[in-house]
C-alpha cells in the first residue's frame, strides 16, 4: 500500500476506528463461543454468522493497521497560500454560471463533499492543484469541461 498523506485529525480518526475494531474482537469471540455451545456446528446459523463477522472484522483490522502504518501527517507549517495544495482553502467561481464555491483540498480518505472537503484526486481537485489566485483552470468532469477562476487561497 502506498504512503498516504493525511492531516493529524485524519490519522487520529483512523486510529480511533482501529481501536473500536480491536475492541470488537472479544465480543465476536464470545458470540462464537456461545454459538458453539448450542451443539451441531454444521447446522448452526448463529455460529456461521459469528464466524463470518469475525472474518470481516479481521480484514477491517488488517486494512486499518496498514493504513495507519503507511500514513504520513502533513506538516502544516510548510504550507503556503501562494498556490493550491493539500489543505488549501480555495474560493472559486464557475466561469459558466458565475457560482462561487468554497473547498478545502484534502487527502482522499478525508473527503466529504457535503462539508466542502474536496479530495485532491478528484477532477476538480487535480485541476486546482498547483495554481494560484487569479488563474483560470479547466476540470474535465463526466459532464464535460468546467472552467473555474481561483478567487482566493488560504490555509
Amino acid at each position: 500500500m502506498p504512503i498516504e498523506m493525511m492531516t493529524q485529525a485524519g490519522l487520529d480518526k483512523l486510529k480511533q476506528e482501529l481501536a473500536e475494531a480491536l475492541a470488537q474482537r472479544p465480543v465476536i469471540s464470545a458470540a462464537i463461543a456461545e454459538a458453539r455451545e448450542k451443539g451441531d456446528l454444521s447446522e448452526n446459523a448463529e455460529y456461521d454468522a459469528a464466524r463470518d463477522a469475525q472474518g470481516l472484522l479481521e480484514v477491517k483490522i488488517a486494512r486499518l493497521k496498514e493504513k495507519v502504518a503507511n500514513a504520513r501527517v502533513i506538516d502544516e507549517s510548510k504550507l503556503s497560500a501562494d498556490t493550491v495544495q493539500l489543505l488549501s482553502k480555495v474560493k472559486v467561481r464557475n466561469a459558466a454560471n458565475k457560482m462561487v464555491m468554497n473547498f478545502q483540498i484534502v487527502p482522499e480518505s478525508e473527503a466529504d463533499f457535503s462539508k466542502g472537503l474536496l479530495a485532491a484526486t478528484t477532477p476538480i481537485g487535480k485541476a486546482l492543484m498547483g495554481h494560484g489566485k487569479g488563474d483560470i483552470v479547466e476540470a474535465k468532469v463526466p459532464s464535460g469541461v468546467i472552467k473555474f477562476e481561483i478567487l482566493e487561497i488560504s490555509l
